[in-house]
């Protein structure tokens, strides 16, 4: 089954892991990568930045773009790993995760693909 982690934090979360070395935080999330991509577990992932990004929503047929990845969140979603694994593994390689000491991780499974046109 393939899972996706999004790792949400705020800026007492980047603070915190700052505080800690941002390098050491980055090296457990290589490492982690490392272990997943030898037992075929991991799939992608990649940290996400603010930079250039937006929300869009559409009211009455009309787009309204604001700057920022802000909805009405305490948290921002940072990075993901897409993996397949169990619900159990997800959910162990979650709390691997060290953001996790500082924000939430949501795990999510996939919908059944569309359906092809015939």
């Amino acid at each position: 089954m393939k899972y996706m982690l999004l790792i949400y934090g705020n800026n007492d979360t980047w603070d915190a892991l700052h505080a800690e070395g941002i390098e050491q935080v980055l090296d457990r999330h290589r490492q982690l990568a490392e272990e997943l991509k030898a037992k075929g577990e991991y799939l992608d992932g990649l940290g996400l930045t603010m930079a250039n990004a937006r929300v869009v929503r559409v009211n009455d047929g009309v787009a309204a773009v604001t700057d920022g990845p802000f909805t009405e969140a305490k948290e921002v979603l940072a990075g993901y790993y897409l993996l397949d694994c169990s619900l159990e593994r997800a959910t162990e390689i979650a709390a691997r995760l060290p953001e996790a000491r500082f924000s939430p991780i949501e795990i999510r499974s996939f919908t059944d693909p569309m359906p092809e046109d015939s």
